[in-house]
Parts: C-alpha cells; structure tokens; sequence
C-alpha cells in the first residue's frame, strides 16, 4: 500500500539512490533499466558511494554518475573543510530539481539523501530501517521475502513503472584497456583463466583459503589454464593458503588489491568461469554473463543469492534460525561444510552446461 498515487508526468528529471553495497549496486542496475524504458527521453542520475562508480558509470541507460563520498562526508562537523564539501554537494543535488527520486537502499543516509534533493516526490520502501522512510513523500509497501532484486523491481512498479529484468552490467572502456595491458605482461589469454574471490568480510561467509588450494591444484592439473585471485587488499590476510600457492606456482596469479572496481569487472568479463564466496564478485558475473559457481553460507540465497542462477550454489542445509552472516558465534563452521570435491563437481557440471564459456554470454534479461 502506497501513500501516494503514480509520479505525475511528464517526469524529467530523475535520480536513483543505491549508494552501497558493491555487489548490492550491482545487481540495482534492472530497476535503471526499467526506468530507461519507461522515461526514453529523461535524465536519469545515480547516486552511488563514489570508491562503487566504475560498477555503473558505462551503463548506456545512465545520464550521469554522482559521486557520494561516504569516508571523506563521514568527516563532516569535525573539519570544515569537509562540512563545506559537504554543503557545496547538498546544493548541487537540490539545483537539479529533480521530479521524481527513488531511493532503493532504505537505511537513514540513503533517505536523508533523498530528503536533501528536496524532490517533490521521493519515493522509497515504507519498512526502511533506521528511520530511512522519514526522508520519503511515498512510502510503499513491498514483502520482505522476494528476492533483492524482484523487491527494487516492486517498488518502480508500484510508481507505475514495468519491470525490465535486465542485469546486464558494462564494463568501463578504460578498464578493459588495462586489463588487456596487464593480459599481455602476463602472457595470458582472456578465455584461458578461472577467477577465484575467496575472501570476504565476514568469516561466516569464507570457504576455508586451504580448500581454495587444494581446488586450484585440483583444476590446474592437466588443464592448460591460469587461476586468477581477486579480491580486496585489506582482505590478503584471510587466504594466506592460496597467496603461498601463487609465490610458487606462475599458473595462480595474485592480483589481490590489485585491481579497481572497474578492473574486476573487466577481469571477470573475460574469465571461463568464476568460484566466488558471497561476494561482489558474484553479482558481477551474473550481470556480466559469466559462469560461476557459488559458495554460500548462512545467508538465504532465495533472497541474496545470485539472481536466476540459484542452480548454480552450493549451501550446505542451514537451520533458518541461523541464517544470520553476522552471527559471529557461528565462524565458518557452515562453509567448513562444503567440501572440495562438491566444488569440484559442480565446476565440471557448470562446464559441461557452458562448453563455449570462453564467449561472453547473456545477462539474465527477461
């Protein structure tokens, strides 16, 4: 149930508000779509957490990116300099006056962002937490239990906008220039490589770094390929087993905090398959068209999982009171489950259903 009926028209002006998580951003990009498709001729901006833009700025159905400086703003009233970057950022948002503002984050800076557009209409979800919904003129009401995307989808269509489930993301121009320079110093032919993200924040979600090892010795024995790692530099500590593997071994490269985020787009763009933990990384793949094998942990997959690919993870059964990642009682002792040669099966299953998985392929689009 909405507070307010559909946007007026015409609309044309509109920003999109999902400044975080990266794999979150990520997998936003439909609800960009459907609005493209619905408003042809309008501005659409994006504002996103500005270390996250590589993920969106070569979208096609993107006017512009607007940088929001989350470690620089959380600065602000404690140096002036920053309070005054601050400002200057606030008034650039309100001089676009924007008709219509969507905020699909629903967390207290997203809806105090939405709020400071001074938007006629500001349209968000009516249970967003810490207070987020304050900032909206509309409030909608969509169920909790739909799956990320779908639950975005929900509320553009509760504004009279169809849904356009097109994932496809777009990898930046420069960014495929690097990685061609960095294929080249390597000797190394994109389709020839599987890209391993074994890291992550929380260790709930972390496949143990010595099965990673193990799995990488078990796929480059006999196969002419190369493993990529990836992953955050701040992360490097968590998967010492594999960074050992790639000191000795030319076939395993470390480019761990080595890339940007438009790098790793465009390191999985060209990769034949991606082993990933819940990551970012995933969420790429599935809007860059590549395989992928997922490893998941006590997170509920049917809601974050990857989208129209729930075939393709493997989860160990999970009591539902427990599906909790920051459960820090639980450690990995869930993703200590899975073994390598589950993982290693379920690789040779998603090869055998993509025997030409060197070529990119579709996004989900439907």
């Amino acid at each position: 149930m909405s507070v307010d009926a559909a946007p007026p028209r015409p609309v044309n002006r509109i920003a999109l508000i999902r400044p975080s998580a990266l794999g979150d951003v990520c997998r936003t990009v439909p609800v960009l779509a459907s609005l493209r498709r619905a408003f042809p001729d309008a501005e659409i901006d994006w504002i996103v957490q500005d270390t996250f833009a590589d993920a969106v700025r070569a979208h096609p159905d993107l006017t512009r990116v607007i940088p929001f400086a989350r470690r620089r703003f959380s600065r602000v009233c404690r140096s002036w300099p920053v309070t005054r970057e601050w400002l200057s950022w606030v008034n650039d948002l309100r001089r676009r006056r924007y008709d219509v503002v969507f905020d699909f984050q629903g967390l207290a800076r997203s809806g105090l962002i939405a709020f400071l557009t001074r938007s006629p209409r500001r349209v968000g979800f009516a249970d967003a937490r810490e207070g987020g919904a304050l900032g909206y003129t509309v409030r909608h009401a969509v169920a909790a239990e739909r799956h990320t995307v779908d639950r975005m989808l929900a509320l553009v269509e509760a504004e009279g906008v169809p849904a356009v489930h097109d994932m496809r993301l777009y990898t930046p121009a420069d960014a495929q220039a690097w990685w061609a320079e960095r294929c080249a110093e390597l000797s190394l032919r994109p389709g020839a490589y599987v890209v391993f993200a074994p890291t992550s924040r929380w260790e709930s979600k972390r496949w143990p770094a010595e099965r990673f090892a193990s799995l990488a010795q078990r796929l480059l024995a006999g196969r002419a390929e190369t493993i990529i790692l990836v992953g955050g530099g701040e992360e490097r500590g968590q998967v010492g087993s594999l960074l050992d593997l790639a000191a000795r071994d030319r076939h395993v490269v470390d480019l761990i905090g080595a890339t940007s985020v438009g790098g790793l787009m465009a390191v999985i763009e060209r990769a034949t398959l991606l082993v990933a933990n819940d990551s970012a990384a995933l969420h790429m793949a599935v809007g860059l068209g590549r395989p992928y094998v997922a490893l998941f942990g006590p997170t509920d997959a049917s809601l974050v999982g990857p989208y129209g690919g729930r075939e393709w993870v493997i989860q160990p059964p999970v009591d539902p009171t427990r599906l909790n990642h920051k459960d820090t009682s639980l450690g990995s002792s869930i993703m200590e489950q899975i073994s390598v040669e589950q993982v290693a099966a379920m690789i040779e299953r998603r090869r055998a259903a993509a025997p030409d998985a060197a070529a990119p392929g579709p996004a989900v689009i439907r």
